[in-house]
């Protein structure tokens, strides 16, 4: 049956209410969880996204038993949402400024080896600089963190090494030697070339699939022809700097996540010589073809100026 033309004069407006439904049942990616996020019954979720869909004369979800995936006239709807929503946040801090009225919400995502340098060396210049901006803060894995960006749900992404899409794009990005992190005289230290492959004998602790570290170090490993069995997986990059200062055995991290460490004389770092490590980067993120608020604007221009990662 031939999908219903639109009914006249509304095929691309859209209230709240209904904005608000399609974001979270794509977020969530059922109709049950998006029901328990907006606080509905699962029926007037299914019944709005339906009156949406008609309205359209188009479906915008593919439902199967293991909830919904978006159709290619989904993605079109989202995309149009995503630009309607953000140029209203720069509509209404433009107007708020008119009025007099400065405050906005800065959503930031990061992973948490940027945690330090974002509190001491970015924050404080933003917080100098206004007074009536509030910004929220969530840590996560280089995954977790495009996503975020992609979805909508953060307006500044830091991470290590992000894979290359069309949905963010890099503001900033600045070189950060993927390196072994080792106990002060490991043996490992002491070879006069030191590659990926060269740590394997030894117990290794890694962060879990999807952090930037992690995805990189097993794409050497897997064009090197080996595989890597780490004796500890976490998602605590803190979990890593004392597996590493108590002895127990190696670890990957760019050196800024452990500079109070090498401070302190706990643990070592070196470069290793597997070209794809050598060249890592942190980028400082948002989400492609976005026009930014002022705020996020200047919090983005006070952390490339200021975060020691970026210098």
């Amino acid at each position: 049956m031939p999908p219903r033309a639109p009914k006249h004069g509304r095929m691309a407006s859209f209230d709240r209410r209904e904005v608000a439904t399609f974001l979270a049942v794509n977020r969530q990616g059922s109709i049950r969880a998006a029901s328990e996020q907006l606080g509905v019954a699962p029926s007037v979720v299914s019944r709005q996204v339906a009156e949406i869909e008609a309205r359209l004369g188009m479906k915008l979800f593919e439902r199967s038993v293991r909830g919904v995936a978006l159709t290619e006239a989904g993605v079109l709807v989202l995309e149009h949402l995503r630009r309607v929503t953000e140029e209203y946040g720069v509509l209404h801090e433009q107007l708020s400024g008119l009025r007099g009225i400065q405050q906005r919400h800065v959503r930031i995502h990061c992973g948490e080896g940027f945690l330090a340098d974002f509190v001491q060396n970015g924050l404080g210049r933003a917080l100098a600089d206004s007074a009536q901006v509030y910004y929220d803060l969530k840590i996560g894995s280089t995954e977790a963190v495009v996503a975020a960006l992609a979805n909508g749900e953060s307006d500044i992404g830091i991470a290590y090494n992000p894979p290359a899409t069309g949905v963010v794009r890099s503001v900033v990005q600045a070189r950060q030697p993927l390196c072994v992190i080792a106990p002060p005289e490991h043996p490992v230290l002491a070879l006069d070339h030191l590659s990926l492959e060269d740590c394997l004998d030894y117990p290794l602790a890694m962060l879990g699939q999807g952090h930037g570290t992690t995805d990189l170090l097993m794409r050497v490993a897997a064009d090197s022809g080996f595989a890597l069995g780490p004796r500890l997986t976490t998602t605590s990059i803190d979990a890593l700097r004392r597996f590493v200062a108590s002895g127990l055995g190696l670890s990957f991290l760019p050196r800024s996540s452990v500079s109070t460490e090498l401070t302190h004389g706990l643990v070592a770092a070196r470069e290793l010589e597997d070209l794809t490590l050598s060249a890592a980067a942190a980028h400082l993120m948002v989400r492609a073809r976005r026009r930014l608020p002022r705020s996020v604007d200047r919090l983005v221009r006070h952390l490339a100026e200021g975060m020691a990662s970026f210098s």
